[in-house]
């Protein structure tokens, strides 16, 4: 029974250390891009501008956005098919192979491709890794862990801000960031290897072939499905059609003076929302989801609407904005990985959390377009557009509550 116990233990410590450090580098690949951005799109665009640059930024976050969302789909199918941990090493070896082959773009349109094809195994990774959390710990220990699970991802944000910060990215040095994105490969080895299979997903493949694609789609799940996605929509358009912008917008208030902002600005931002991921998940457990949901849309809209609207130059009250936004509007990444799961059964969780999480991505995808067009619209600036995206936040207020209520339930088997 000990030799039992200690292997239980040692197996939801080592599926906690893989899904972590898989979301940490996820994060690292996906704050690379808002990092290097504008020295990239000004070197492969030949241009300064920054209604041009901020028009390609949009164009390019939403193919990463629907390649994310492709990526979810088929890498959470596949974690439902052939298993949590395979799919996972599989995601992990997409997502870093085609971050570092960006490194050799020659046109803004390859850089595009490139950034879709490694955001195919990003979008796989999230799903699978709280899939595999969350089959491994107990109950009463899902909040705990849904703070970790959605913290991890900032944690990777703050990593390549503090790069960008020390060594400021610039038109000749961004391919070499790029290309520092293969690392991650080297974990893919360590979960194949070390980290077991969901002993929940093996127990329930026992029970018979899964179709989880038709399940979740069936009689009983799909109004929870496009609930789901309507959920993870308005979280992700939030952070996609904004505040993944404040980088350069930073950059844009500060000109050439700061060539390090874009790096502070996305360690303040990452630093609030490791705060926000656990503070989702600890206000989802105490209020309940539905309440929870509606609390954090209105915060996130608000706190969003002053930092867009009364700040105008890059300095103290930029940043200590910054931080408050970052934190608010991450809480959804706590919330998110503690309410998805619990709306799905085991044969179809990874599935379900996929389809939800990344089919969100293409609504966010649509948002990150449509700040791009706003930025040329506004004549380059970064601030009226994103005022006008985080409106958002008020269609989640509304939604929520067509939503049901799972707080302390068990996983549904």
């Amino acid at each position: 029974m000990a030799i039992e116990s200690n292997a239980a233990s040692r197996a939801k410590w080592l599926a906690l250390t893989a899904a972590f450090l898989g979301w940490m580098f996820d994060g690292v690949e996906m704050g690379m891009f808002p990092i290097v951005a504008r020295p990239a799109l000004q070197e492969l665009l030949g241009t300064t501008s920054d209604q041009q640059v901020g028009m390609w930024m949009g164009y390019i976050t939403a193919l990463f956005l629907l390649g994310a969302a492709s990526g979810g789909f088929v890498f959470g199918w596949l974690g439902d098919k052939i298993g949590r941990v395979r799919a996972m090493t599989a995601s992990i070896l997409v997502y870093s192979i085609f971050t570092g082959v960006c490194y050799f773009a020659q046109a803004a349109w390859q850089l595009g491709a490139f950034r879709f094809l490694a955001a195919l195994g990003m979008g796989g990774e999230w799903a699978l890794g709280v899939a595999l959390v969350v089959e491994s710990w107990p109950d009463n220990k899902r909040p705990l862990m849904a703070g970790v699970i959605g913290a991890a991802a900032n944690v990777g944000n703050a990593l390549i801000g503090v790069v960008a910060w020390l060594f400021p990215v610039s038109v000749y040095s961004w391919r070499w960031v790029m290309l520092g994105g293969v690392t991650p490969a080297f974990l893919a080895l360590f979960i194949i290897m070390l980290v077991p299979e969901s002993h929940r997903w093996q127990e329930s493949i026992k029970q018979g072939k899964a179709h989880p694609l038709r399940e979740i789609f069936g009689p009983k799940l799909w109004k929870t499905t496009l609930l789901a996605i309507a959920f993870s929509s308005v979280a992700l358009i939030g952070t996609w059609g904004s505040v993944q912008w404040l980088p350069l917008w930073a950059a844009q208030m500060a000109d050439e003076a700061m060539p390090q902002v874009k790096g502070i600005t996305m360690v303040i931002m990452s630093i609030g929302a490791i705060v926000g991921c656990f503070l989702g998940s600890w206000i989802g457990a105490r209020l309940g989801r539905r309440p929870a949901f509606f609390i954090l849309c209105a915060i996130s809209m608000i706190s969003c609407a002053i930092l867009f609207r009364t700040v105008s130059v890059f300095g103290l009250k930029f940043m200590v904005g910054t931080f408050i936004v970052g934190m608010v509007t991450a809480t959804f990444y706590g919330w998110l990985p503690l309410y998805l799961p619990e709306l799905f059964p085991t044969r179809a969780r990874a599935t379900g959390q996929g389809v939800s999480y990344n089919a969100g991505r293409i609504f966010a995808a649509v948002g990150a377009i449509t700040q791009g067009q706003l930025v040329n619209h506004f004549g380059g600036s970064y601030a009226q557009a994103g005022a006008v995206v985080t409106l958002v936040y008020l269609v989640g207020m509304v939604l929520i509550w067509f939503g049901k209520e799972t707080k302390n339930q068990p996983l549904p088997e």
